[in-house]
């Protein structure tokens, strides 16, 4: 090892050296550092609001929302299960409309008419019914669905149908050329039950129509635009057209 001369400059001559701290001590003091920041984050975080103790309104809020969520899934499920019901309802409703239609329609009795005589009093007596002028011959058909429960000559009437509905309501088809149906026939609306006619006491070819409702007559014009049929304007009911289809 080679020495220093006494003649050799020292260059450290006049500088002061700070002494290296030991190692155990730095250590400490870093140390010491982390555990400062680690007291100052802890009492920075010991600001913030305990989970615990959120506010009441809002953990309500957030309830409140997680069940409207859940309520709306189960109204979607609720609907997709009613639409699929609707379906099956729809396809049954179709069939049962198309057999009520049947038993319910209303129709006019004749494709064309004139319209001759209402109902009321004639010639001092009651004119129970109302007369609709055609061609000899021309058929006519059963307004309404119901039991044949006379079809002959009726004095008066000359040949005539009469048409029993299951509520007791009768109609009268009467002064008939000719008779397609028998006592004890059901009929449904549209069916054809005889020819236009001059029977009886009937002055020129005619289908006169009387409605009976509970043994008494009633004007055939309002009882029948009650269901539907205007004999005046030669209008069907809906259901009728549904029938005749």
């Amino acid at each position: 090892m080679r020495q220093r001369l006494s003649s050799e400059p020292d260059r450290y001559r006049g500088r002061r050296r700070v002494p290296t701290p030991p190692r155990s001590r730095y250590a400490a003091v870093v140390t010491s550092a982390f555990v400062g920041a680690g007291v100052v984050a802890i009492g920075a975080a010991s600001q913030l609001p305990d989970a615990k103790a959120v506010n009441p309104t809002v953990l309500q809020n957030l309830g409140e929302v997680s069940a409207a969520q859940d309520a709306l899934a189960d109204r979607s499920a609720d609907d997709g299960d009613r639409a699929s019901r609707g379906e099956e309802r729809g396809a049954a409703t179709t069939k049962l409309s198309e057999e009520q239609a049947a038993a319910e329609a209303w129709l006019l009795p004749l494709d064309d008419y004139e319209f001759t005589s209402a109902y009321g009093v004639r010639f001092g007596k009651l004119h129970a019914g109302i007369d609709l002028a055609a061609p000899e011959g021309t058929p006519y058909k059963s307004i309404h669905a119901g039991t044949v429960t006379s079809a002959g000559y009726m004095g008066g009437y000359g040949y005539a149908v009469t048409v029993k509905q299951d509520d007791g309501t009768e109609i009268i088809y009467a002064h008939s050329r000719r008779l397609l149906v028998q006592a004890g026939d059901k009929v449904k609306a549209g069916q054809l039950l005889g020819e236009v006619g001059n029977t009886g006491y009937s002055y020129g070819t005619h289908l006169h129509v009387e409605v009976h409702v509970n043994g008494s007559p009633t004007d055939p014009i309002v009882f029948l635009r009650a269901h539907g049929v205007d004999i005046k304007l030669k209008i069907e009911s809906v259901l009728g057209a549904l029938a005749a289809s």
